[in-house]
């Protein structure tokens, strides 16, 4: 698998990702394995999680993987602090002191010293900014993380935090944002996009399969194993089932047609190679079901088709 450096940072990663939401819950440690294994036969090093997957399931299992399914040299460990579920409720903490607990409860978990890059999961609006990131700084330079980075910020918010970083002398510059961002869910190129470009953020797109729905699975129904079907996800998958997108899923599934690919294969290979993105975190329940997408490795999108799609899924004004 091909490597990108992440931003403008010397951090190579592979130049898709493996992303664990599920792990610890709907997807169990047999087909985790198997995961981690695929992905990383294939040369994929960029292995996703954030502390309030699963309440931390997610990270625990990860960390009883390391050492025994690959070397822990062998990845590039990112993991996120700042969303959590309290008695079942939502809730986000940036401060200080909050997200460096987080972290070192993420290393526990992990069962490692140290990841690779570090995340704060959203904007908290209550929250000074500069506090969350001297959380950031204090990671690196404690060597908790080697690298950090920013989750669902807008492109004023990214901005704001990258210039911050940049303009006071000895702080860490922040490497990457990770975004929502397919052929669905086009929002992040208005703002955050031309930010991170600008600022040298690698844009790192979650869902970039608009939450399963480009594979085309939904097409003519609701799969009984899929993430629409479980109660921890319906509604996330839900919002994206309508007139529009099934427009563009056809579009897709066309694409598909005409170069004996998959849908999954035209959707994925279409935002992997987008401006400004460094790797789509790629998400699946069953190891089956990541290596169809391990499958787009091999797959550049001609031109033209790539132009029909952005027309067809163009957001609307």
């Amino acid at each position: 698998m091909q490597q990108r450096f992440l931003g403008r940072t010397g951090l190579r990663v592979s130049r898709l990702g493996l992303g664990t939401l599920t792990w610890g819950r709907d997807t169990d440690e047999h087909e985790a394995r198997d995961q981690l294994i695929a992905f990383t036969e294939a040369g994929g090093t960029l292995v996703d999680t954030a502390a309030g997957y699963g309440d931390g399931a997610s990270e625990e299992l990860i960390g009883s993987l390391i050492g025994d399914v690959v070397a822990r040299d062998d990845i590039v460990l990112a993991t996120k602090a700042g969303i959590t579920r309290a008695r079942g409720v939502r809730e986000t903490n940036a401060s200080r002191g909050y997200l460096l607990s987080t972290l070192d409860a993420s290393l526990r978990r992990l069962g490692v010293d140290h990841v690779d890059l570090w995340q704060v999961h959203t904007w908290v609006d209550d929250t000074p900014l500069e506090e969350t990131l001297t959380a950031l700084d204090h990671a690196v330079t404690s060597g908790r993380a080697s690298y950090v980075g920013i989750s669902n910020y807008s492109g004023w918010q990214s901005a704001k935090a990258a210039t911050w970083q940049a303009a006071v002398p000895g702080r860490t510059v922040l490497a990457s944002n990770q975004v929502e961002y397919s052929l669905v869910n086009r929002s992040a190129e208005a703002e955050v996009i031309p930010a991170a470009e600008h600022l040298g953020l690698g844009i790192l797109p979650w869902s970039p399969l608009g939450r399963g729905v480009l594979t085309g699975k939904y097409r003519t129904g609701t799969p009984a194993d899929s993430r629409a079907a479980s109660p921890h996800f319906s509604n996330f998958v839900g919002t994206y089932l309508n007139d529009r997108n099934a427009r563009i899923v056809e579009a897709v599934a066309r694409a598909a047609d005409g170069l004996s690919w998959s849908p999954l294969e035209v959707a994925l290979s279409w935002v992997r190679d987008r401006p400004g993105v460094t790797a789509p975190i790629v998400g699946a329940r069953t190891a089956a079901q990541l290596r169809g997408s391990l499958t787009v490795e091999e797959c550049e999108l001609p031109a033209e088709i790539a132009i029909a799609l952005e027309d067809v899924s163009a957001p609307p004004t």
